[in-house]
């Protein structure tokens, strides 16, 4: 089972703000709440360690990601693999008529073991939210 999610946000910031963000590894993996520590290894590429709740799965995982394709200020899209999920996701930033940018999240993750799908199923729609209050924050601290 694949679980694919996307969710649209507005912002109050030029694209070129909002991808200072979104291309920073350390503010993408941040706050994500199931990603416990990671490792970067250059501009494209770092190794998240994640803690998943759910019974099969009792230690940490280790997920390689990579940008994949970039267009600065407009597009990124990352792959995660892992032994026990591939994740994808891709945020596209588009200036809207105030000057402000929409932001379009869109993640898809496949599980390899039961549970996974379910967890990310119940879970995305928080880890999107935990996102946008983070960008929020930058963008309200770079201000």
């Amino acid at each position: 089972m694949t679980v694919r999610v996307e969710r649209t946000m507005t912002v109050a910031a030029t694209p070129e703000r909002v991808w200072e963000f979104i291309c920073d590894p350390d503010q993408r993996a941040r706050p994500i709440s199931v990603v416990k520590d990671w490792v970067i290894h250059d501009d494209s590429r770092a190794t998240w360690h994640i803690s998943l709740p759910i019974p099969i799965v009792d230690t940490t995982i280790a997920v390689e990601t990579e940008d994949v394709e970039s267009r600065e200020p407009e597009y990124i899209r990352f792959l995660g693999k892992s032994k026990v999920m591939r994740v994808q996701g891709e945020q596209e930033l588009q200036l809207t008529d105030d000057g402000g940018t929409e932001v379009t999240n869109r993640f898809i993750v496949d599980g390899k073991l039961p549970g996974i799908e379910r967890f990310f199923k119940r879970n995305l729609d928080g880890e999107l939210q935990n996102l946008e209050r983070a960008l929020n924050d930058y963008l309200t601290d770079e201000g």
